[in-house]
This record gives C-alpha cells, sequence and structure tokens, in this order.
C-alpha cells in the first residue's frame, strides 16, 4: 500500500513527466499524443515507474525505443523541474500502458456483433 509522501512525489512527477512528454511529442513525434497515465514510485523514493499511454497505438513502440535511448535526457530534465522539491531524482523505467488497446479492441468487438460465445 502506497503512503501519503508516496502519493504525493507520484503526483508531482507524473505532472512534471507529462509536461516534458508534451514538448518531446510536438518536437520529435508530431501527430502523436503521449500521456503519463500512472506513476508508481517506491517506499525508499529511488524507483519510480512510469506508465505511457500512447495515441496512435502504432507509435508505441517508437516511442518506447525513445524513452529507452534518452532515459538519461528525460531524468535529467524532470531532475530541473524537482529539483528543489526532491533530493533524490529517482531512477525511471518506462512501462506501456496497453489500456487504451485493451478498450479498442473490446468496443470493436461489440461494435462487429459477432456470436456470444456463452449461449
Amino acid at each position: 500500500m502506497e503512503s501519503t509522501r508516496q502519493k504525493k512525489i507520484a503526483s508531482l512527477l507524473q505532472r512534471d513527466l507529462a509536461e516534458i512528454f508534451r514538448a518531446t511529442a510536438a518536437s520529435d513525434f508530431p501527430g502523436t499524443l503521449i500521456s503519463v497515465s500512472k506513476v508508481r514510485v517506491s517506499p525508499d523514493l529511488g524507483l519510480c515507474r512510469v506508465y505511457l499511454s500512447v495515441f496512435p497505438i502504432a507509435k508505441s513502440q517508437d516511442v518506447m525505443a525513445y524513452t529507452e535511448e534518452a532515459a538519461p535526457r528525460l531524468r535529467s530534465a524532470l531532475a530541473q523541474k524537482v529539483k528543489s522539491q526532491l533530493r533524490i531524482i529517482p531512477e525511471l523505467h518506462y512501462h506501456l500502458d496497453d489500456s487504451m488497446e485493451y478498450e479498442a479492441n473490446i468496443d470493436r468487438l461489440l461494435r462487429e456483433g459477432g456470436e456470444n460465445p456463452f449461449k
């Protein structure tokens, strides 16, 4: 269970990372929407899992490859934003949030109106 401190820091990191990715999407991925859907911080505040949602879904792999390549620059940009609020900048691990893809798949299945397998 997350403590209040973890939740506050996660919220701070999510807001600042969203600004960083908004600028990144505008310059490096035109026509792509990158949103930070969730941020989880470890109890010692040394590790941060960042869940990214990418639209259109076809650009997801490009964005994830970019985050792997640019991880030190992204962490440095984050450090510049939160340096007065955090003493230690957590190590960032990026994960693809596929909930939009899952939702689109369910919507597609419902629209097709196929056979109900439970009858």
